[in-house]
């Protein structure tokens, strides 16, 4: 792992959020990004090298709506930029982590990305995330 790539927020309303964490950061989100996949709508920070990423859910049944359902707004995950997602789904499985999608799939920001489970990494969702070429 290279690097934390972006810290993930949960949040119930997006333009609101935005309205906050512009005030907090004394800056505006550079972009935001509707992934379809995930039934999220995303709002990007750039702070240095890492981003913060908020995200709206755009379903009831979408798993950031399910996640604000059972804990309320908040850190969602973790996303840490690796160079090579395959091998590392490997590193991490031999080591005994717990993968939620070894086939990486589409995220936002032009990057492919992987889940580990929460029960396998102290309770907190983690993110691999690999720029796609």
């Amino acid at each position: 792992m290279r690097k934390i790539e972006h810290i993930g927020i949960a949040v119930a309303d997006l333009e609101k959020s935005n309205e906050l964490f512009a005030r907090l950061l004394g800056k505006s989100h550079f972009k935001t990004e509707l992934v379809e996949g995930e039934g999220v709508e995303t709002s990007f920070y750039q702070i240095g090298d890492t981003k913060v990423e908020l995200l709206q859910a755009t379903s009831p049944d979408s798993p950031i709506a399910k996640f604000i359902d059972r804990k309320s707004e908040g850190v969602h995950h973790i996303a840490f930029d690796v160079k090579d997602i395959l091998a590392e789904v490997e590193r991490l499985k031999a080591e005994g982590f717990e993968i939620l999608n070894e086939t990486p799939k589409l995220g936002a920001d032009n990057k492919l990305v992987v889940f580990l489970h929460p029960r396998s990494t102290n309770g907190v969702l983690v993110e691999l995330c690999q720029e796609r070429g």
